[in-house]
């Protein structure tokens, strides 16, 4: 109880405009190619960008409500809402093709590896 009054809390008081969740992610990496699974229900891949930065791959965007249930009364509301951004640190490497599709459920990145030594 004591850490989700503190995850409030800290929610509550970040400035604005800045990303407020990170969604949980997997990172998996096969001879040719590194796959990112991450957990965005009710996010469609075209809604998310995804970029390589450095030795990073960063995924932003934003999940809202579905319009037919922003009048409805809400009884439990657990998945987070609003902007997201997550950090992934990549295995070394390069990198090419970054291609968002869905797989499972959750949102899938794939990343051409170029050295495949």
């Amino acid at each position: 109880m004591l850490s989700r009054a503190e995850r409030i809390h800290r929610e509550f008081f970040r400035p604005a405009g800045l990303p407020v969740w990170e969604p949980p992610a997997d990172v998996l990496e096969t001879p040719f190619e590194v796959l990112v699974f991450v957990a965005l229900p009710g996010v469609a891949p075209e809604q998310v960008q995804a970029v390589i930065e450095d030795s990073h791959l960063l995924i932003s965007g934003t999940r809202s409500l579905p319009p037919e249930l922003r009048t409805a009364t809400i009884h439990r509301l657990e998945l987070p809402q609003g902007r997201f951004l997550r950090r992934i640190n990549l295995p070394p490497g390069r990198y090419a093709n970054v291609r968002p599709g869905m797989a499972e459920g959750c949102l899938l990145i794939r990343l051409e590896k170029l050295d495949r030594g």
